[in-house]
This record gives structure tokens, sequence and C-alpha cells, in this order.
């Protein structure tokens, strides 16, 4: 075999090569108009999911918590949810604290945390409207002023 055929096949096979590489195009993100959040309570180890609308604040025990933007990926690629939390801090009589700005992702929740000793919050989904959302459960007996959780959030029960 000659070196001009050989130069020939090798272009050959690497025009072949390059055709068959994906081309690292990405469909775009979906924004959706709710986050589904996760809820630690570290003092009392109650877990609560509770759904969080975009640009409405929720309570969760001292802290209230605005989604900004929630976007997850299409179907038909990797399952992935960001949001983009504002996480403050409100005790009576004192001025609001800013604990936590940012992305959060669901499939990566130590990316980017809130560091706080008394809660953790994590972006479990993004979703439509219509979704449901999980149903309200009555507080625990005895509970009555360790978290101060609104009904849109609602403890989980552990199984």
């Amino acid at each position: 075999m000659t070196l001009r055929k050989i130069l020939v096949l090798r272009r050959f096979f690497l025009a072949a090569l390059l055709l068959a590489l994906p081309t690292g195009t990405r469909a775009a993100m979906i924004p959706e108009p709710q986050a589904l959040l996760l809820g630690l309570d570290k003092i009392t180890a109650r877990v609560s999911k509770f759904v969080a609308p975009v640009g409405t604040p929720v309570r969760f025990g001292t802290l209230t918590i605005l989604v900004r933007d929630c976007e997850k990926n299409p179907p038909e690629e990797r399952p992935e949810s960001a949001a983009f939390l504002q996480i403050d801090e409100n005790h009576p009589g004192q001025a609001q604290k800013r604990l936590f700005s940012g992305w959060m992702f669901s499939s990566s929740p130590a990316l980017s945390a809130l560091e706080d000793p008394v809660y953790d919050v994590n972006v479990l989904d993004c979703r439509a409207a219509s979704a449901a959302s999980p149903a309200p459960a009555p507080p625990p007996k005895g509970s009555a002023g360790n978290t101060a959780v609104l009904p849109s959030a609602s403890p989980s029960r552990r199984r």
C-alpha cells in the first residue's frame, strides 16, 4: 500500500470518527414553577418535604426560603433539577440574616449546601404546578414550639 493510500484512508477514518461523536449540543433546561424541597431540623431529627413556589417565600422553622428559579433537564437527558434559593434566618427581635444564596442541585446536594448548625435544606425536584404536593400531616403531640413549619411544609414519616 502506498503512502498516499494510507493518508487517504487515515483521513477517511478520522472524518468518520468525527461524524460519529456527539456534537455536544444539549437541550436547554426546562423552567418549572415549583421546587420540591427537603428540610431537616437537626435538633429534633424531623425531616420535612415541602413545595416552594417560585417567587413565594415559605417558612421552615426559623428559616424563610425564597426560590428565585427552578429548572430541570428534559426527559431525554440525565435527571437533574437545580434551584436558585435565598435562605434567611428570622429570630424575633433580631434583624433577618442571609444564610444562603445560590444554586442547589438535586444530584449533588453537597456541592452547594446550606451550612447551618440547626437546619439542612436540599432540592429534590422542580415540577409543574399541577403536580400533587405532599399532604400535610398533623404535628406530633408535644412538639409545640420545636419547629415552626407552615402548611406548605409537612413532616415525612419514616418507614
